[in-house]
């Protein structure tokens, strides 16, 4: 897999143990799909596949027999964090925040009908649950905290946090 403007060029094969290695246009990895792209890129469509399903199992259990204030923190506590798995770790632009909105808002497309946005806002408001953007920036903001305050002596070096310096190696 490649990333960068020549991305889409074609390379030489990789040869190990006289087995080529294919070239893939993306790739799974700590539970992410990463695209050759010219920009580093992530696709979450597995992470909105896995979302959909779990609310969908949730929905299909508990339909319209349970409250709103019980689907909503099921919701909130089993089937968002399928969606914003690894989001902390990787780039997210507008477009792919966007995209995560525009999924949590099917489900409440299919609770309630259609509406408009500021509908779709107010509920998740009453309901206490974030927007993608608010989400996405509250897990980077967990994720660096506890990076920061890690007693890891390389996450120490990183950020300068420790008063002693690493040994040098010849």
């Amino acid at each position: 897999m490649r990333f960068g403007s020549r991305y889409t060029s074609s390379c030489g094969n990789v040869v190990i143990a006289e087995s080529p290695i294919n070239w893939v246009t993306s790739a799974r990895y700590l539970g992410v799909y990463l695209e050759s792209s010219v920009k580093f890129k992530c696709s979450f469509a597995n992470n909105k596949a896995k979302f959909f399903k779990a609310f969908n199992n949730i929905f299909g259990k508990v339909g319209r027999n349970a409250s709103e204030e019980i689907l909503f923190a099921l919701n909130k506590t089993k089937c968002l964090p399928f969606l914003f798995y690894g989001v902390e770790a990787w780039p997210t632009n507008s477009s792919v925040r966007q995209s995560f909105d525009f999924t949590m808002n099917k489900i409440l497309f299919k609770v309630f009908g259609a509406m408009s946005n500021d509908s779709y806002r107010y509920i998740y408001e009453c309901f206490g649950i974030d927007n993608a953007d608010q989400f996405i920036r509250k897990r980077q903001d967990k994720s660096i905290n506890k990076f920061y305050a890690s007693d890891n002596l390389l996450c120490s070096a990183i950020y300068g946090t420790t008063n002693f310096e690493l040994p040098y190696v010849r």
